[in-house]
């Protein structure tokens, strides 16, 4: 995990519409473009696109199948950015239990 591939995560998840497409190949296993362009509200060359930024990410990896290609989930990516996540809030409830503990403290 480094913060370059957890940036791009975050970066790419920030659009609801790619988030929504994760949640369509996290229920479907796969997608193809043409799929995913009937269950969501843009067309097919706007799935292809976000597809595109999902792969970049590390979330996404195509694979052919005949004349498809179809993506599924790659789920290390989000691992990483959830154990950054977990890592910063750590630090923070480090931080916050030490200013309890000091305000504490102060007052006696």
């Amino acid at each position: 995990m480094n913060d370059a591939s957890v940036g791009a995560t975050f970066t790419a998840l920030s659009d609801p519409t790619r988030r929504m497409l994760v949640g369509l190949i996290a229920e479907r296993g796969s997608v193809t473009a043409s799929e995913a362009a009937q269950e969501l509200p843009i067309t097919r060359q706007a799935v292809a696109k976000h597809l595109a930024v999902l792969h970049d990410a590390g979330l996404a990896e195509p694979s052919r199948a005949g004349r498809e290609t179809r993506y599924a989930l790659q789920t290390q990516a989000l691992a990483d950015a959830a154990a950054w996540m977990s890592d910063v809030g750590a630090d923070w409830d480090r931080r916050l239990d030490a200013l309890q503990r000091h305000a504490a403290e102060r007052r006696t």
